[in-house]
Formats: structure tokens, sequence, C-alpha cells
């Protein structure tokens, strides 16, 4: 039986960067094309929410739509309130059931096996997106890059490298002997060399 990973480092590393970003950032772009650091911002505080729920199988009545992404709308108190809600999703995957049966998070159903890895790999990525964007440095762990690593690349191999509409873009190449962690970025379709 294959071992759940640990969301909570990457969780924990994520709202780090978003807890302490100023002000004067938020409006710089990301790896995310055409998205704003404060949209990103939003789109992590909604998707935070949504894969705890689907976590708990709190699936609300009509399902479920896909987190929002609009830094116009990133309401007070996102220092506190981001970091929190990844705490609470990180303990939600803590629970062996979460990872067990089907579930649903932004409008899409599929086993709890594979929804806790669409979250880190969210986390690992969007910590990446975030760490670039502020001009911070990003050490993932092995074992978190590892896990995605398998989960994007049998998404990639499926769409034939052209991305997975909802998750990430059309693979970018990376050069060989690129770090584990270039490669997972070349894969959801970002330059790992990308600067603001």
């Amino acid at each position: 039986m294959t071992q759940n990973p640990d969301l909570a480092p990457a969780a924990r590393r994520l709202a780090e960067l978003i807890g302490t970003l100023p002000d004067e950032r938020l409006e710089a772009p990301t790896p995310c094309a055409d998205t704003s650091l404060a949209t990103l911002v939003d789109h992590v505080d909604g998707l935070s929410l949504a894969f705890a729920m689907a976590a708990a199988k709190d699936i609300p009545e009509g399902g479920t739509q896909p987190p929002s992404a609009d830094g116009s709308s990133l309401a007070p108190g996102w220092r506190t309130r981001v970091p929190e809600r990844l705490d609470a999703l990180a303990a939600a995957w803590r629970d062996p059931s979460a990872w067990e049966g089907m579930t649903e998070a932004g409008g899409v159903r599929m086993p709890g096996e594979v929804m806790g890895r669409v979250a880190l790999n969210e986390l690992v990525v969007h910590g990446w997106d975030i760490a670039k964007a502020s001009g911070r440095p990003y050490d993932s762990g092995e074992a978190e890059v590892r896990e995605c690593l398998v989960f994007v690349g049998q998404a990639v191999e499926q769409s034939g490298g052209k991305g997975t509409p909802g998750l990430f873009g059309p693979a970018v190449a990376v050069p060989d002997g690129a770090s584990p962690l270039d490669r997972l970025i070349g894969l959801t379709g970002r330059d790992p060399s990308w600067t603001p």
C-alpha cells in the first residue's frame, strides 16, 4: 500500500510566503499568464477552502465551483486567513479517510487518493509561482516533488503534452539534467527560468 503524502510542509511554506507579501508587490506579474500576485493569492485562498472540503467529503448541494481568481476581490485580512486555510487544508488531508472513496473540488469529481495529489501539486507549484513573483527563493521537499512528478507526468502523458485545462498549460521543455523541481515546473507549462 502506497503511503499518502503529507501536505503540511508544502502548505506551511506557501502560508509563509503569502503571509509576508508586501502590498506593493500585489500587482506584480506571476509565472501564470495574465495573473497578478493578488489574483494568484485569491486563487490559493479559494482552493485551500475547496480542497479542505474535498478531504472532508463536504460537498455542497448542487456541487462545487472552481475557486475564484480575482485579485480585486481579495478580502481584508487575507495575510491571516489564507495561511489559516492552508493549515486547515493540510490537517484535513492527514485523516486517512480523506484519501478514500470519491470526492469533488472545483466541479471535478475524482478518487480521494488522486484529489489529495492534485492538492499537493497546487501547493507546491503555486508556492513556486508566488516565490518567483515576489523574488524569493523556493526550497521544496524532495518527496513532495517526486509525488507531484508522478501525478503531473501521468497527466501530461494522457494529454500528449498539450496541458490539462483547469490544471496547467502545455509542457515547457527544460534542459537535460534539470532539477526535479524544474522538470515539474516545466511539465506544468511554466518556464523554470521565469523572472518578474
